[in-house]
């Protein structure tokens, strides 16, 4: 009798070619944003952000009274005016560009593939998500944390929301992740052609990369045998021992924009917003940066944010509002803030990649 080879319980013969069983789930995750831009919806989401034991590294008691005593109950009112700046007809830019992104990736994808949306903090939730997943009884699943450059604070969060959510399935398929991607060149063209619009109708006396802070603390953390951060030099390159670190994924992410771009050595600068509280924060600020500017002569600007693939409060207001106006402040006299990704048909096409090739 000829033996009769085995087939693998997750293929389907037809004709000659092995098909799966089943549909791949991809999970597209960006950080979050208040349901609305009331005071009360961003007190939630900022204590659910903030609660987060790798976004403030701290004991559970001292952040529970640092975050529910003083910075929600505070920081809401403010911030809910700066959301309200940033609404717009469509909501929240952030999960406005989730859903349009979800829905051209899903159509290029194809029926093979289910596409959904989901942000780490309030709605859509990485557990409806998930849930739906289960139900559907896919063959494996990619996770998609649309963050360039890893951090633990941004990419590691959603790492542990994910499976501290599977690890309760009886039955947990093949999982993916995808943990960064500032080296696929359609995320750098995506920027590199939105840059390029504004440089074609004017010269800039320089060019600013501005990435969110992170506390120096988590950087340390991330340096397992405590030999390689410095917060300085050390970031000159991105190689095997420093490869994890987020500002060195920063300042490489920058390199790949300064060359693709031919901006000049001397012309740019990589920077750091959005810090939070007194400890030390990775540096150079930009804050601080900006006001330099002035002094040397620089009296036009065209501002990247390369940690952001959707145009969000970090980007529209912050860069473009705040430092517009401390950029004059000090002497400056044009200031560009260059759009996020959003819905670029590059940036589709990254991700629909990265889902195929992870």
């Amino acid at each position: 009798m000829e033996a009769t080879a085995l087939q693998s319980p997750h293929t389907i013969a037809t004709g000659t070619t092995p098909k799966p069983f089943g549909k791949t789930g991809v999970l597209l995750v960006n950080l979050g944003t208040p349901d609305s831009p009331s005071v009360p919806d961003v007190r939630k989401y900022l204590r659910e952000f903030l609660m987060d034991g790798r976004v403030i590294d701290i004991p559970y008691i001292p952040r529970f009274l640092l975050v529910n005593g003083i910075i929600a109950p505070f920081r809401a009112p403010k911030s809910a005016k700066i959301y309200r700046e940033l609404w717009n007809e469509n909501g929240s830019p952030l999960k406005h560009y989730g859903y349009v992104v979800t829905r051209l990736v899903q159509e290029q994808l194809g029926d093979e593939y289910v596409v959904r949306l989901a942000m780490r903090y309030q709605s859509p939730s990485i557990d409806a998500g998930l849930a739906e997943f289960q139900k559907l009884g896919l063959n494996d699943i990619v996770v998609v944390p649309f963050f360039p450059q890893y951090a633990s604070a941004s990419t590691g969060s959603v790492y542990e929301k994910v499976m501290d959510i599977l690890k309760t399935w009886q039955v947990i398929p093949q999982v993916r992740f995808i943990n960064r991607f500032l080296e696929h060149p359609k995320f750098i063209e995506g920027f590199v052609e939105r840059g390029r619009k504004y440089m074609n109708e004017r010269e800039y006396d320089h060019y600013l990369f501005s990435y969110h802070g992170l506390p120096e603390r988590q950087i340390r953390k991330g340096d397992v045998d405590k030999t390689v951060c410095k917060f300085g030099e050390c970031c000159g390159s991105l190689r095997a021992d420093n490869q994890h670190c987020y500002r060195a994924q920063c300042f490489e992410t920058t390199r790949r924009l300064v060359k693709a771009l031919a901006i000049p050595e001397g012309k740019y600068t990589t920077s750091f917003q959005s810090r939070l509280g007194n400890d030390p924060w990775i540096k150079p600020y930009t804050d601080d940066e900006i006001k330099l500017f002035a002094g040397k002569g620089i009296k036009s600007v065209l501002a990247f944010s390369p940690a952001f693939v959707a145009d969000c409060l970090e980007t529209t207001i912050e860069v473009g509002e705040e430092y517009k106006e401390l950029f004059e402040e000090h002497g400056g006299e044009h200031w560009q803030l260059v759009e996020s990704l959003n819905d670029s048909p590059l940036w589709i096409e990254a991700v629909v990649d990265m889902v195929r090739t992870c």
